[in-house]
């Protein structure tokens, strides 16, 4: 356990993708004592264990400005910071099977387009062309960006380790934040499990421990977790790069990129309770597989050298939270929320980004935050927004679980 300063500018819980990149834009504001929480080390959570996909190919406004600045923020890191998360740009497929989907992707691209982002539609020949190792004939089309790509989890905890304790943030890993103190409705100080510091402001994060962590500071987060798997095949030639841009099958729930010579690709059940779930699910795992096999053949000829379940946040609407904390008697003063809703790698330097500015300026150039706070949740967890529809297939926001079903 770290000792822990006895006070802060700001307080940072959370030391995973979004609270450590928020922590280095905090002092990178001016903030002089930033603090970082950490319950185990950095980075040992969802951020160690995630597939690494980066895309702006959101499917509402919000989605795609923080796509678009995580993508340039992650393709930015070697001038800006000497380390990066690895990223490659390796051009990103979104297919379409029936023509309902072939229209809204036309939708969703002029969307897109007007905000800024380099996507295009990609006929079926096309498609099949610029995609050699899948099946051919099996899709109407695709959108299609070219600056989308991934990148490296494991550099990733690198690169942010770094940049943190290179600007002078204060981590305290292995110290559990225990709770809020607030006075008059204002923050000063927090509780941890070293001791308390004092301080004016704190922002909330921890992906899928978030709705605990807002339970431990009088805060109701509808902020879940749900088990995502993940496998990597052997090798094979028909797996090249320049072979196998990334691709996203919305209908199944199954998304893919290169990675050591073979395949990364992952899933998620959306028949599951949600919860926290580290354990491979071999039955489930087959029947993707076979969608798999489907599309991409080669998959259904190799091994697997690498198998592994995590548990990943999500929110109802599979949109972040950005906005103060929520008290039994509202706002309270000095605490804010942040949450990329199942997209920590995705948009955690856009979420990180736009948090940080709030806390030290109360507005944000990334995303329009107006309908992104706690308010827009009632009693139940349920959202007002309709759902982001480019995202895993999580439990249907229309019926979600318990708020305090993490709390244990």
């Amino acid at each position: 356990m770290t000792t822990v300063p006895t006070t802060a500018d700001v307080v940072v819980v959370g030391g995973g993708t979004i609270g450590a990149w928020a922590a280095w834009f905090l002092r990178r504001s001016g903030l002089a004592d930033v603090v970082l929480l950490e319950r185990d080390t950095l980075g040992q959570g969802a951020s160690s264990r995630a597939a690494g996909m980066v895309r702006a190919q959101g499917g509402t406004e919000a989605a795609v400005r923080l796509g678009m600045f995580s993508r340039d923020f992650y393709a930015g890191q070697p001038d800006l910071l000497g380390i990066d998360s690895g990223f490659v740009a390796q051009g990103y497929f979104m297919p379409c099977f029936s023509e309902a989907e072939v229209t809204y992707a036309h939708d969703r691209i002029a969307m897109q387009q007007a905000i800024g982002l380099d996507v295009r539609w990609v006929g079926p020949v096309e498609t099949d062309a610029m995609n050699p190792a899948m099946a051919p004939g099996q899709t109407l089309g695709s959108s299609y960006a070219a600056d989308d790509g991934y990148i490296d989890p494991p550099r990733n905890v690198l690169a942010y380790s770094a940049a943190v304790l290179g600007a002078g943030v204060r981590v305290c890993e292995r110290t559990a934040f225990t709770g809020l103190l607030v006075e008059g409705g204002r923050v000063v100080g927090v509780r941890t499990s070293a001791g308390d510091v004092a301080t004016s402001r704190v922002v909330l994060t921890g992906g899928p421990t978030l709705a605990a962590v807002g339970s431990a500071a009088g805060v109701r987060i509808p902020a879940w977790g749900a088990r995502h798997q993940v496998v990597v095949t052997e090798a094979h030639p028909d797996f090249a790069a320049q072979r196998l841009p990334m691709v996203f099958d919305l209908m199944s729930g199954i998304y893919w990129r290169p990675c050591e010579g073979g395949v990364l690709w992952g899933m998620s059940n959306p028949e599951e309770e949600p919860g926290e779930a580290t354990e491979f699910d071999t039955a489930y795992f087959e029947v993707m597989r076979a969608r798999m096999a489907t599309l991409l053949p080669t998959t259904g000829k190799v091994g697997l050298r690498k198998t592994w379940a995590a548990t990943i946040d999500y929110t109802p609407d599979h949109l972040p939270i950005l906005g103060p904390a929520l008290g039994a008697d509202g706002p309270i003063e000095g605490a804010f929320v942040a949450a990329a809703g199942g997209h920590g790698m995705m948009w955690g330097p856009g979420v990180a980004k736009a948090i940080a500015d709030l806390v030290v300026s109360g507005t944000t150039d990334v995303v329009d935050v107006t309908d992104l706070g706690l308010e827009r949740f009632d009693e139940h967890g349920r959202s007002r927004l309709d759902p982001d529809p480019i995202a895993l297939p999580f439990p249907h926001p229309a019926d979600p679980p318990e708020v305090h079903a993490q709390e244990r």
